[in-house]
């Protein structure tokens, strides 16, 4: 089993991820954009970003891009990644990307945020996928028994401890991501929001075609202003 190591808030490390990847792996045909974050205070990535931002929505937007042709040339091929029904009620903060006026008790809202930010970009990137035989779907795997938001202190780690027993295992919450890379009833959907293998309707937010595009666009903006800084 290959390991490859990245930290998901500095974009040159997920920069060298993505050139090792491609140096290690002649064809890609699976990409799970898995990992993710929550801080209860604010706090700033090497590139000058929101962490929660850098983290949730920016390192798997910039790992994607830049594996998309060696996916495509794989084809087919699949992208899942995963988000939260964390986005309920959540809006992108299209005046505010860095969190400067705006936080939220815990950090929550803002996490809120990055899952519909995972979201759009799920919706936007299967747009520009069609025809090529790859696939991008998201999905979410439900409360889940690992060590998420156990970086907070003492009073989130002795929450979450309690919540404990009511939360899926691993597995169990894996399931919908292996069914999503796996299952041939999965293999030509392209665009969707997945629970309990099945597709659901995400908020109407979450189904914003321009929304999506503009989060697109900034994303963008956001991955070539951070390369220049580090050029």
């Amino acid at each position: 089993m290959d390991v490859l190591l990245a930290d998901l808030g500095s974009q040159a490390s997920v920069r060298r991820l993505a050139i090792d990847a491609r140096a290690r792996y002649s064809s890609i045909q699976v990409l799970i954009n898995n990992a993710g974050a929550i801080y209860s205070t604010r706090q700033l990535s090497p590139d000058g970003i929101e962490l929660t931002w850098a983290v949730n929505h920016l390192a798997p937007f910039l790992l994607t891009t830049l594996l998309l042709d060696r996916l495509t040339a794989s084809a087919p091929a699949r992208i899942v990644t995963t988000s939260s029904d964390a986005h309920e009620g959540a809006r992108i903060p299209f005046d505010d990307l860095n969190a400067q006026r705006s936080w939220g008790r815990f950090g929550f809202p803002r996490y809120g945020e990055t899952k519909l930010a995972n979201i759009l970009f799920t919706l936007e990137l299967a747009q520009r996928l069609a025809g090529t035989g790859v696939t991008a779907n998201c999905f979410h795997p439900g409360f889940v028994a690992t060590g998420f938001n156990r970086n907070n202190g003492l009073l989130i780690r002795v929450g979450m401890a309690l919540s404990r027993p009511f939360a899926r295992s691993v597995s169990k919450g894996a399931e919908t991501l292996v069914w999503l890379v796996d299952s041939d009833a999965a293999g030509d959907t392209s665009g969707g929001y997945f629970f309990d293998e099945h597709l659901v309707t995400p908020s109407a937010a979450a189904q914003d075609r321009e929304a999506a595009t503009r989060l697109w666009q900034l994303s963008e903006a956001q991955i070539q202003a951070s390369a220049r800084g580090h050029a």
